[in-house]
């Protein structure tokens, strides 16, 4: 068999892992990123000042906000539970120091502290904990593709072949959900008097470089002769495609349809494409192709996959959508984010248990046909991800107020309360003349798409150098740290020298 045909058998017929498995799997970032958080917090609270030195930055954010998660899909998978308790244990320990050395004047009964901050405003012009989810999601991307051509990514991990639930199986799913929560659509004002179709026409402007990405990838993997999981999207169809088309029938659904009714047309995309897959031939064709043998001759036949599950992607995006409506209409104050907080979780809760329902009555989870148990599943998780963001959010917050004038990059700043304000100014506390700081989320959220092109880039380019199914633990780690360092290196780069790559 040649190194083509084992790497496609090596990440072929998988049936995934258990939704526990992945629940503890999506801790780990906001726990890494509260250990990171509360580590620049005890510095200034020794210091007395930030962390300034740049390279000092970039190794503690990497070695805390990445690191973890290269050596938590590898070699520690197998105690995968361990790794989110030892961290949240780190968490409690440097609270633990900041909390008992704070200052005299600061020493407030906690109860109090804690009525004071539920009372506390924070900037309602940003919500960090989108910015994260986005930034870790391309993060985990990143480190899945390569990784999952190297033994010591468990199998269970990667992209199932027909049903079941692999981490990479949310990851598809969970970049539409991030794409959605921010589309021009969630941001447009309200009280804005823009044309309905004017936003179809600037996201056909808009996508024209997921195309051409999804071209230039068409094109390089056919003449190298990469290999590829063909089930996955077909002979010719990639992710890149999927996300240009469902972002330009989303944007033309919502030119039809009210936006805050945009629940209702996920909801009646998904049930309606179920019921087709359930009372017509359409599941069949979809899995065994026109013959019933899986015929990939014509265009119809040799991208089914990835042509009819964009139906499962819209509805997707569409609920999310409505998401972003919903996150930028949350109160400013931390009492309003708190019981936000509480009705995304009872959100989760319900999707949960509707996923259970139609996993036991109609079928299981399918990232191949995005069927409902899909939608469903990408829904409750990705919204469970954000969650712990938000958690984790508020807990940098309050945190950030026990050592007076500390700042965190990528963190709610304070502002004042809105009587005390203009209407419509949010004034930050404590942020005047004070340096920006340099932070790998910053970087990577400023050229997204350049970061996820280069991690494709750098995975074409060590699949073809390395023989990755045959490598040792030490090796394989040695190759993935210096793959993230290298594509983290250079958006921090970029960062610094306050470029952004583009120009669409």
């Amino acid at each position: 068999m040649s190194q083509k045909h084992l790497k496609e058998a090596f990440v072929s017929n998988l049936n995934g892992t258990s939704l526990l498995e992945i629940s503890l799997g999506l801790s780990l970032p906001p726990l890494c990123l509260l250990c990171r958080g509360l580590l620049l917090i005890l510095y200034h609270l020794h210091a007395g000042k930030p962390l300034t030195s740049r390279r000092h930055s970039l190794l503690l954010d990497f070695l805390v906000l990445v690191s973890p998660l290269l050596f938590s899909c590898t070699v520690l998978s197998p105690v995968l539970p361990a790794v989110p308790a030892l961290l949240a244990a780190s968490c409690a320990g440097i609270f633990s120091k900041i909390y008992s050395q704070r200052k005299p004047q600061s020493r407030v009964p906690f109860r109090q502290m804690v009525k004071d901050f539920q009372k506390t405003y924070l900037d309602a012009e940003y919500i960090p904990a989108i910015t994260v989810f986005r930034v870790y999601l391309n993060v985990l991307t990143s480190i899945s593709i390569l990784a999952v051509d190297f033994p010591q990514y468990p199998r269970r991990y990667a992209k199932t072949e027909t049903y079941g639930t692999g981490v990479m199986d949310l990851g598809v799913g969970a970049f539409i959900f991030g794409n959605a929560i921010v589309c021009p659509e969630v941001r447009q004002k309200s009280g804005a008097t823009q044309l309905k179709f004017s936003q179809l026409a600037r996201q056909l402007f808009s996508v024209w470089p997921l195309l051409l990405l999804g071209v230039g990838r068409l094109l390089s993997v056919k003449s190298l002769d990469y290999h590829e999981h063909t089930s996955e999207y077909g002979v010719h169809w990639n992710f890149f495609f999927t996300l240009a088309f469902v972002r330009l029938a989303a944007s033309l659904l919502l030119a039809m349809f009210p936006k805050n009714k945009s629940w209702l047309v996920a909801l009646s995309l998904a049930v309606l494409y179920q019921l087709a897959l359930d009372s017509t031939s359409l599941k069949l064709f979809l899995l065994q192709g026109s013959d019933g043998r899986g015929t990939r001759v014509g265009f119809l036949n040799a991208n089914r996959e990835g042509l009819l599950s964009l139906f499962g992607y819209l509805a997707i995006y569409m609920a999310s959508v409505q998401v972003g409506l919903w996150l930028l209409r949350c109160k400013s104050s931390v009492r309003g984010w708190v019981e936000a907080g509480g009705s995304l979780l009872l959100t989760v809760l319900l999707l949960f248990a509707c996923l259970r329902a139609v996993q036991a009555a109609v079928e299981p989870v399918s990232r191949r046909t995005a069927n409902l148990s899909y939608c469903l599943w990408v829904l409750a998780h990705s919204l469970t991800f954000f969650v712990w963001f938000l958690g984790t959010d508020l807990l940098l917050v309050f945190t950030k107020l026990l050592v007076k004038g500390s700042s965190l990059p990528c963190c709610w700043e304070v502002v004042k309360p809105p009587s005390c304000k203009q209407e419509g100014e949010a004034v930050p506390l404590g942020r005047q003349g004070r340096p920006e700081q340099m932070c790998l989320i910053s970087a990577i959220n400023k050229n997204q798409l350049l970061f996820f092109l280069l991690a494709n880039v750098m995975t074409g380019a060590v699949n073809m150098l390395v023989d990755t199914i045959h490598s040792q633990s030490a090796f394989t780690l040695c190759v993935l740290h210096l793959y993230m360092f290298l594509n983290c290196l250079i958006m921090y780069i970029l960062h610094a020298k306050n470029i952004v790559l583009k120009f669409w």
